[in-house]
């Protein structure tokens, strides 16, 4: 990270046993737990398929709070491959949109 003022802590506790079964896991893969959970939420975020389908089954099996019907979760994941497969029949990958909102940026400051 370059800049701590644009950095935000993400803290959540768990059990002495998980944290430790954790790191052992992460140093058999070869990775540091900061790599790990960016990774994670960066795939989350980005709507990577193989972190949506593990959301998903958490989602599925959730037994308190909002259930979460199969049907909505299918209908999500169609609707997010679609447009995966829209994007792609464009020819647009993420650093053109970004180029897209930069250049609407520049062009309407006041937006």
């Amino acid at each position: 990270m370059s800049s701590k003022t644009n950095t935000k802590k993400i803290v959540f506790y768990d059990t002495d046993h998980s944290h430790a079964e954790l790191k052992v896991r992460l140093k058999q893969d070869g990775i540091s737990q900061s790599e790990f959970f960016r990774s994670i939420m960066t795939g989350y975020i980005k709507k990577d398929a193989d972190v949506l389908a593990f959301v998903n089954k958490i989602k599925a099996s959730k037994k308190v709070g909002k259930q979460v019907k199969k049907k909505d979760i299918r209908k999500s994941s169609e609707l997010i491959k679609k447009g995966s497969e829209t994007m792609n029949k464009l020819g647009l990958a993420e650093t053109e949109i970004e180029n897209i909102f930069d250049i609407l940026e520049k062009a309407n400051p006041d937006l």
